[in-house]
């Protein structure tokens, strides 16, 4: 089914390609469009809108998809009407063009699109494959942004769009290599449902198990809702304490965390080994802290990680936008749950303060913040439940990433015609 292509032509203005293959320009494959916003104030525009429209931010939800259905807000046949919108066939690729430039899909329905996006309508069905094209566009997005201009937002014009070369082969070995993609895709869009289904089973498992516990039959009325008789409520600062500078002076390098090794969504945050000097600006904390973002967006988006134990000498260095948390009468893995738990996290992030953008959330919010404690050897049961979910999910966000790798190195073999599919 595959074989190595050894018959490569130099001359072509794409770089290396098959002989067999052509080099064609967009505009010689697709009749490209603009798009527009109607007006915003003309209700009768908007309301109970039944045409679909869709904008870059629509294009980002696709979460590896190469098809789109229909976007967060729909259009009436008035503004279709009166405001010179295209409306797209369904098998038209759109691109989003503005900010940011290159999400692809493939429209499953008819659809009009704002001004951050291109419509590409196929010229010709019998020679032009969307699917195969939408692939080529995804696998050339750093080559879209380059080509988009802009000082504060770059864009991709429709003319740059048009004068694009693309590879030109038959029909039949476009539809053989969408094949092989959508094969990939389909074992991605699988363990995406799977990932997702976890996910909603791990929020209702939180909300049960830290609010309800496990096997309780008599509750009581707290500060902080219904909780277990046997449970109490404290305040953070009660059984942790949010650790303050400390000077390091024995060593020339040491363990760092930036906010970008922080996780969203697994336990252990990560870290760099660097000279000392170069993390100046930093807080001190110890393996087995607790690391809570304070600033936004990073607190709204979940940061928080746990420093691992195998830093050097146990101690370490971390971004200054974070809350070191040191436990001392609590279970750091309980508390972990607690602060990812909605309830919880939305009462600090109420709390923030400092200008749009900026906002950080305090000290004191953090330490006063009330909190459950069941007992140890609860908490204890509540954190293997929640963990083998943990697990769980990092098993299925992994095999996600390895065919996400797989993907990318089919595409860059499939799409130039390095790797040849034989077809009949």
């Amino acid at each position: 089914m595959f074989y190595k292509e050894t018959n490569f032509t130099k001359e072509s203005s794409i770089g290396e390609i098959p002989k067999d293959w052509k080099v064609k320009k967009v505009e010689d494959l697709f009749v490209v469009k603009t798009g527009t916003t109607p007006s915003t104030r003309q209700e009768e525009y908007w309301n109970d809108g039944t045409v679909n429209w869709i904008t870059p931010t629509d294009l980002s939800r696709v979460n590896g998809n190469i098809r789109i259905k229909s976007g967060e807000r729909k259009i009436t046949e008035k503004a279709l009407k009166e405001t010179n919108l295209t409306l797209l066939p369904r098998g038209s690729i759109i691109i989003s063009t503005r900010a940011p430039v290159g999400y692809v899909a493939i429209l499953e329905d008819s659809a009009t699109f704002n001004q951050g996006c291109k419509g590409l309508i196929p010229k010709n069905s019998s020679e032009v494959s969307p699917e195969f094209y939408c692939y080529y566009l995804l696998n050339k997005k750093q080559m879209l942004q380059n080509l988009s201009g802009g000082s504060t937002f770059k864009e991709l014009s429709k003319e740059r769009l048009q004068k694009l070369y693309v590879p030109h082969l038959s029909l039949d070995e476009q539809k053989s290599i969408v094949g092989v993609l959508g094969v990939v895709d389909s074992a991605i869009q699988k363990t995406s449902e799977v990932i997702a289904k976890t996910e909603r089973l791990k929020k209702g498992l939180m909300q049960t198990l830290l609010t309800r516990g496990i096997r309780h039959k008599e509750y009581k009325q707290t500060p902080i809702g219904t909780t277990p008789k046997t449970w109490q409520t404290v305040m953070l600062e009660d059984v942790a304490e949010i650790r303050g500078n400390k000077s390091i002076n024995n060593f020339e390098r040491i363990a760092f965390v930036p906010m970008e090794l922080i996780p969203d969504s697994e336990i252990f945050a990560k870290y760099q080994i660097r000279a000392k000097e170069d993390v100046k600006s930093s807080t001190y904390c110890e393996a087995g802290d607790l690391l809570l973002a304070k600033i936004t967006p990073s607190l709204e988006n979940g940061k928080q990680g746990i420093v691992p134990s195998d830093v050097p000498n146990r101690i370490a260095l971390a971004t200054t936008e974070v809350f070191p948390i040191h436990c001392n009468g609590i279970n750091k893995f309980f508390l972990f749950y607690i602060l990812k738990f909605s309830k919880f996290r939305n009462k600090i992030i109420s709390s923030m303060i400092g200008t749009t953008g900026r906002q950080r959330a305090s000290k004191e919010a953090v330490e006063r913040l009330e909190i459950p404690l069941p007992p140890s050897d609860e908490q204890e049961r509540i954190i293997e439940i929640l963990s083998n979910v943990d697990k769980k999910l990092e098993l299925e966000r992994s095999e996600k990433a390895r065919l996400e790798r797989i993907k990318r190195g089919l595409m860059d073999l499939l799409l130039t015609g390095k790797i040849r599919i034989k077809v009949d």
